[in-house]
């Protein structure tokens, strides 16, 4: 299988799929990473410049151990990502057309930040966009019907019933180190938010875990607009 991860910024499929993400890879699937937003303001210290360097080379880092094939940045700044921007959405369109994804994993409509909830949006539209032949891109457009997608935890499972569960207890500590090799972020909320968010995660995965009967565990809901609903089993 191709499995394509759209997230918002460089960590957040490492937070909420990346255990499911390494799992795929085990098996020997093949896993692409996207972030639409460059996380340049996820410091107070850093300046966004520098910072957005930083991040796109810790995602490069945790893409590596989750043993994906690629992370690509789009490369939006934080707080500008939006479904109405359409060189935001033809960039995603190519990223879904070169990836040539049997299953799309993303944000939830209804995370908890705006970037979030955009992303979410604009993985949709520019997915459904893949078969539009006049809709010109670097890669050729797809034939028959738009990908499925499946919507991954919201921070902290808030506001978010899963439908789906994967089991990531030989995973997890895989999805820990990735989730470590942002280290901008994980001092960085250690620091100011007095946050440890590899242990907020791990309690996460851990309560997933005990709704299902497993260890650790990652939850998922799929989308159901027509026509992306499928009969084959796509999570892991």
């Amino acid at each position: 299988m191709r499995i394509l991860a759209i997230g918002c910024h460089p960590d957040d499929l490492e937070i909420a799929c990346g255990g499911t993400l390494a799992k795929y890879a085990k098996r020997g699937d093949t896993v692409i990473m996207c972030h639409i937003a460059n996380g340049n303001m996820g410091h107070a210290v850093i300046m966004p410049d520098e910072l957005g360097k930083i991040r796109a080379k810790e995602a490069q880092e945790a893409g590596k151990i989750l043993g994906a094939e690629e992370v690509i940045n789009i490369d939006v700044g934080d707080l500008y990502v939006s479904r109405y921007n359409e060189d935001t959405q033809l960039k995603v369109c190519e990223v879904v057309r070169y990836a040539r994804p049997d299953i799309i994993i993303t944000h939830d409509t209804e995370d908890y930040m705006r970037d979030h909830r955009e992303t979410s949006a604009t993985t949709f539209n520019a997915s459904f966009s893949t078969s539009i032949v006049h809709y010109v891109t670097k890669s050729a457009p797809f034939e028959g019907n738009s990908c499925p997608i499946f919507y991954m935890d919201n921070l902290g499972g808030v506001n978010f019933t899963p439908t789906h569960y994967v089991d990531i207890t030989d995973t997890i500590e895989i999805k820990l180190r990735a989730l470590e090799a942002h280290e901008s972020q994980i001092k960085w909320m250690l620091e100011h938010d007095h946050i440890d968010f590899c242990d907020m995660v791990r309690t996460c995965s851990k309560f997933r875990g005990i709704q299902c009967g497993v260890p650790y565990a990652e939850g998922f809901r799929p989308c159901l607009t027509w026509p992306r609903i499928s009969t084959k089993h796509l999570l892991p």
